[in-house]
């Protein structure tokens, strides 16, 4: 039976000692080995053509190139690789588009060297992981219902309403004063709020506004 060969780890991160610590916890892993070290993105995109990883340890905040960009340039020269991103950063404008960008999993420096060791070879095995603070994060963001952006009509007034349906009727102020038994200038006054609310310039786009939403009954 031959010999299983031990998953290949790239180390992309800008501070020395992190890599160095990585290199030494991963050094005493069964099956793991560090076959390179980059401190920015370029070298890191340089270092993976020529050794080749099977796994590569990003980081995200780097001078020059970042981990996000070096994730999405890495994984179209080399698809096969899989990228772990290893990080302090746990806010949203780094964590989706890095993992929009292919990312297969996503720690934190926190994590222990056993879940840092575990997530690599979990990673050989096509299986993702996510820090539970992150997998926590995208739960909350996916597991609310679908919901349609709120309508500019639902910040009316009921008397705003009443006004934009006279209005999509083709009443004039008169008439929607004597219906509403209301003064003209109070008209002209849920007008203006009307039109602000609703994004439109005059009557004839509010009442346009109107049946286009179904509210002119």
């Amino acid at each position: 039976m031959a010999e299983q060969q031990p998953i290949r780890v790239l180390l992309v991160d800008d501070h020395e000692m992190v890599r160095i610590g990585l290199a030494a916890v991963l050094g005493t892993e069964d099956g793991i080995e560090v076959v390179g070290e980059a401190g920015n993105g370029m070298e890191g995109l340089r270092l993976a053509k020529a050794y080749e990883p099977d796994v590569v340890l990003m980081d995200l905040v780097m001078e020059g190139m970042d981990g996000i960009e070096t994730t999405r340039r890495l994984l179209e020269q080399q698809p096969e690789c899989r990228v772990i991103v290893l990080t302090s950063f746990l806010d949203d404008e780094k964590m989706y588009p890095v993992i929009e960008a292919g990312a297969f999993s996503y720690l934190l420096k926190t994590s222990r060297a056993s879940e840092i060791a575990d997530a690599i070879r979990a990673a050989s095995r096509g299986q993702s992981v996510l820090e539970s603070q992150v997998a926590s994060k995208m739960m909350n963001r996916f597991r609310k219902p679908a919901q349609s952006e709120a309508q500019p009509h639902e910040e009316l007034t009921e008397r705003e309403m009443e006004v934009l349906q006279l209005i999509a009727q083709g009443k004039s102020n008169q008439e929607i004063a004597d219906e509403l038994f209301i003064g003209i200038k109070t008209v002209k006054y849920h007008l203006t709020n009307m039109f602000g609310k609703l994004g439109v310039e005059d009557r004839t786009q509010a009442a346009i506004y109107a049946h286009r939403h179904g509210l002119a009954e």
